[in-house]
């Protein structure tokens, strides 16, 4: 059995990876878009692959996960930078893009569920909070990859230079896992097996159902989330009438206080675990209501750090909840399932701003933010208590245990 140290660190490698992976990519999209010769229609386009191979790679590593250990994430992790580097040499034209972009969100899906799920049982193994933090590390290194690149560029490095330190970094962390994590311990095949269909029914429905409801509450934190990243510099550029520079400090002053936040919440104990969802939903939709309002950059800059403060906590901690009551031979698809309904929030909110930015204006799909926060301050006590979720006790005694 690993030690809770070599856990812990394993979690905080895999996040630390993922996230100089997608902040490499978020700063070179502009130069990937001038390389592959598209249109902004055209990119918009490309980049629905990334959801659509997303979504069935993180149902699918679950269940690999269960059958083959949390060594599964090495894998994933190591490829995921080969992935990037590779795209960012072939990605010539539309065609090669999407299919890129396609193959590239398919491992970045698996290696987020997995590196959540090294995160679930290190948290559980060591008796302390490790998600949130793990979580901060991904957003901290988000930052550090965005600047690099955005130095590269301006130093007018090849795309591909980026892309290729981020696919050694990758590589090292991958190596670093396959040494550290344990081997599965979990067993393999079906929990299931030897049961009749109807017990089979049935421990399936009080398996899956506590998960769906709580990868609602995570869908709306998603959607919060990233209706704030992706749509706040074109707010300070539209409605505050902010410079080019000016602009970019918007997603900045964002990504920084929910890298700061994560990294200064995740100590509080699992008895806080409920309050610091409902409270994080309050400020995410004070956050957007400010926004909504704000006369100036420096308001709205203001309603950015309580929004961000506010989103930074929600799906971590709601990740924490279930990952205490999850059996470990289902950890795996347990994660999936949470994992694989929340980012369905993700993928739909830029769609959900921009309807009702249409419709009634950038400040009026603010307040339509703002009520994302409110529907998840009003659902989080019934769906967790519907869910088992709603006690603090641990997974010995939890009346919503998710066991396999």
């Amino acid at each position: 059995m690993a030690s809770p140290r070599s856990l812990v660190f394993s979690a905080f490698t895999a996040f630390a990876a993922f996230g100089a992976f997608w902040g490499v990519w978020g700063a070179s999209v502009p130069r990937v878009q001038d390389q592959a010769g598209v249109d902004d229609g055209e990119l918009g386009f490309a980049l629905l692959f990334v959801g659509a191979g997303a979504l069935p790679a993180m149902l699918l590593v679950g269940r690999a996960l269960d059958r083959w250990g949390l060594k599964v994430a090495a894998g994933v992790i190591a490829l995921l930078g080969i992935v990037g580097a590779v795209l960012a040499l072939t990605a010539v034209n539309l065609p090669s893009l999407c299919a890129g972009l396609a193959i590239a969100g398919a491992t970045s899906g698996a290696a987020d569920v997995a590196m959540n799920a090294v995160a679930g049982r290190a948290e559980k193994i060591a008796g302390r909070p490790v998600i949130t933090h793990a979580h901060g590390t991904f957003s901290a290194l988000v930052v550090l990859a965005s600047l690099g690149t955005g130095a590269a560029s301006a130093a007018s490095w090849p795309l591909a230079v980026p892309f290729i330190a981020m696919a050694v970094f990758a590589v090292v962390a991958g190596a670093a896992l396959l040494r550290t994590l344990p081997p599965n311990t979990a067993g393999h095949g079906d929990a299931d097996a030897g049961t009749g269909p109807a017990e089979a029914s049935s421990t399936a429905r009080s398996r899956y159902l506590p998960l769906l409801l709580v990868g609602v509450l995570g869908t709306l934190a998603f959607a919060s989330e990233n209706a704030h990243q992706s749509w706040s510099a074109i707010f300070a550029q539209d409605e505050l009438h902010a410079g080019a520079w000016l602009t970019t400090v918007a997603p900045a002053v964002f990504a920084g206080t929910v890298a700061i936040t994560r990294f200064s919440i995740g100590g509080l104990k699992d008895v806080h675990a409920r309050s610091v969802v409902l409270a994080g939903a309050l400020a995410a939709a004070l956050g957007a209501l400010i926004i909504a309002a704000a006369p100036t950059l420096l308001v709205a800059a203001l309603g950015l750090v309580l929004g961000g403060a506010g989103t930074a906590v929600l799906f971590p901690t709601l990740l924490g909840i279930v990952s205490r009551d999850v059996d470990e031979a289902y950890r795996g698809r347990a994660t999936s399932i949470v994992g694989t309904v929340s980012y369905l929030g993700f993928l739909l909110s830029p769609v959900y701003v921009g309807l009702w930015a249409d419709a009634v204006g950038l400040r009026g799909a603010m307040v339509a933010v703002a009520a994302l926060g409110a529907a998840l301050l009003v659902l989080a006590p019934p769906l967790l208590r519907l869910g088992g979720f709603a006690g603090t006790r641990t997974a010995r005694t939890s009346p919503g245990r998710v066991d396999a």
